[in-house]
């Protein structure tokens, strides 16, 4: 009987390959199993699997596998603009959680290791950084945190560990480690870890360039022992393992500064009868950072290590005056329809003129504070107005006009239409 199948060669059960066809047969009694079968059985149990276990045992993670635009029109319902940095952003994130998730056994690369992409997302103040960073986490549902840079220091040294960062988002997961080891992290202010000067000192540099060697480990990959209340970590502590080569770092900064040094290598210097006829390029201005290269982030203080983590870079615009008026009126978190809220809550109609929108996004452009400064404006313009609104009783419509935003007259006080 052997014999026999000696002759024959060894077929799979299952599919009908010969031993010689496949890496490796699995025997059983008078039963041969392949390899290929193996792993397309594993999927067919595993997806069973995850279909009959409670809601309450395992993250959500059928919104993780929207695609790319998918994942841009729900940012679109947020964040005004931006539309590059979106779309970088929603292609790295789906990578990274096709990469994380993915349960397809594809034969012919079962060898080959797909490595983490991080982001890095550089852009003027108030342009929507964070708010990307946090809006991509509520599309996801999955665990979100927020770490400050400069908050960080080198281990030893008065401040937060590095491990802090990993300690927050724990916290945001509920202390479920596998959910948080699917997280996304943002770390804000990056920039403001640059290397403080090229010249050797005599002094360590805690705060700049100890902080990114300390990041390095944690961005690329690897089990940290984190203290799940957070602070420092002392001999006698009991510390959480995290393994982070699944967590997605988002690093953003507004990188004062970056731009000169994008426009010094990008402007040609000539001399003579030429240098009339040459372009004027402007070095303040924010589209210069559409250029930008790893090089550029190397002179402003970022060390090499640290620029090879980050292989995603987006770069934000600036906001003109339509982009303010339009975050004051269209997406879904709009300061006016905040405000409407506010107002019909005590029975009233908040009107804005179309005037008044626009007075109002001039003020918030001259601030140079971008969306932020659309906040300021506004609290000052309805403050005479959600003062003066409770001394009436007969007020139905409050209406605010550009006198009101330019002169900061009164606003204009309708009453109310009495039932029929």
């Amino acid at each position: 009987m052997s014999d026999h199948k000696k002759d024959d060669g060894i077929h799979c059960s299952f599919c009908g390959r010969t031993a010689h066809e496949v890496s490796s047969m699995v025997a059983g009694p008078d039963v041969y199993i392949c390899d290929r079968c193996i792993h397309d059985a594993a999927g067919i149990v595993r997806n069973d699997l995850q279909a009959y276990a409670g809601d309450e045992d395992r993250p959500r993670k059928h919104e993780r596998h929207l695609p790319p635009h998918k994942i841009k029109e729900a940012l679109d319902q947020y964040v005004v603009g931006q539309d590059a940095a979106k779309k970088a952003l929603s292609v790295a994130v789906y990578n990274h959680y096709k990469r994380v998730e993915s349960s397809d056994f594809v034969y012919d690369y079962a060898d080959v290791e797909i490595e983490k992409s991080n982001i890095l997302l550089i852009g003027p103040t108030g342009t929507g950084k964070t708010l990307l960073a946090r809006t991509l986490a509520r599309v996801l549902d999955v665990p979100f945190s927020i770490s400050d840079a400069t908050a960080l220091t080198e281990a030893g040294y008065v401040g937060e560990d590095v491990e802090s960062i990993l300690s927050h988002l724990l916290q945001a997961a509920d202390f479920n480690v596998e959910q948080a080891e699917h997280g996304i992290i943002y770390i804000d202010e990056i920039d403001k870890v640059a290397r403080k000067a090229d010249n050797a000192s005599i002094t360590r540099d805690v705060s700049g360039e100890g902080v990114q060697q300390a990041l390095l480990k944690i961005l690329e990959g690897t089990t940290a022992g984190v203290p799940p209340k957070g602070g420092r970590k002392h001999p006698e502590q009991s510390l959480v393992n995290i393994d982070t080569r699944n967590i997605l770092f988002i690093c953003g900064g507004a990188f004062q500064g970056l731009s000169d040094i994008v426009a010094r290598r990008v402007s040609r210097g000539t001399m003579g009868f030429l240098a009339d006829h040459e372009p004027k390029i402007n070095r303040r201005d924010a589209a210069m950072l559409r250029y930008v290269e790893p090089d550029d982030l190397l002179k402003f203080g970022l060390i090499p290590e640290m620029v090879g983590r980050l292989p995603v870079i987006a770069t934000l615009d600036s906001l003109d005056d339509q982009a303010l008026k339009t975050i004051l009126t269209e997406p879904r978190n709009a300061l006016v329809k905040e405000y409407q809220k506010l107002h019909a809550l005590d029975g009233v109609k908040l009107q804005l003129d179309k005037d008044a929108l626009d007075a109002i996004a001039e003020r918030a452009r001259a601030r140079g504070t971008g969306a932020r400064g659309l906040r300021a404006v506004m609290e000052e313009v309805m403050l005479d107005a959600m003062f003066e609104l409770h001394k009436r009783s007969d007020v139905g419509v409050c209406r605010i006009t550009a006198r009101v935003v330019r002169e900061k007259v009164q606003p204009i006080f309708e009453a109310r239409k009495a039932s029929a």
